[in-house]
């Protein structure tokens, strides 16, 4: 039986809508509803432990690795910022450009975010095999190269998270 890709494309809506929620309602039953941002706090939160002076200082950098744009960032810092998570302060040696970083708050929500990811995952995979699990991981990447590389439009990141 062949596979239209009308049905591909439905089962790939589907499952992206059916993971935001399954990650929505985990982060609510851990009291993580506000945070809004979990990926980007997740992200700084590596930046937070590879940086020597903590943080990442470029809102571009940021937007590549999260594949939005650097407006959409901005916006999503300071969101994080009013609801305490992370801080600004003037980079040194370069005083137009802040580094951002993580407040205690923030590593805290960074911790149950990733934790969040991980049981999302866990049951969005319960009953593959490695096997099974390393050929959709093969599957996927292909799948993001093609459309990275169809349109041109996006280049890939310099590396993925």
């Amino acid at each position: 039986m062949a596979i239209s890709s009308s049905q591909l494309e439905l089962l790939s809506q589907q499952l992206n809508h059916a993971h935001r929620n399954a990650v929505a309602a985990e982060l609510a039953a851990r009291g993580l509803s506000e945070v809004g941002h979990p990926v980007l706090l997740t992200i700084l939160k590596y930046y937070d432990s590879q940086e020597p002076n903590g943080g990442c200082s470029a809102q571009r950098e940021l937007a590549e690795r999260l594949h939005i744009s650097p407006a959409a960032v901005a916006g999503s810092l300071k969101s994080l910022e009013k609801g305490g998570y992370i801080c600004r302060t003037p980079r040194m040696g370069d005083a137009r450009r802040n580094q951002v970083g993580l407040t205690e708050k923030g590593r805290r929500a960074a911790e149950g975010c990733q934790e969040v990811f991980v049981a999302v995952s866990q049951r969005m995979l319960a009953g593959f095999t490695q096997e099974e699990r390393e050929q959709l991981l093969s599957f996927r990447r292909r799948m993001l190269q093609n459309l990275r590389g169809c349109d041109g439009a996006q280049a890939p990141a310099k590396e993925e998270l």
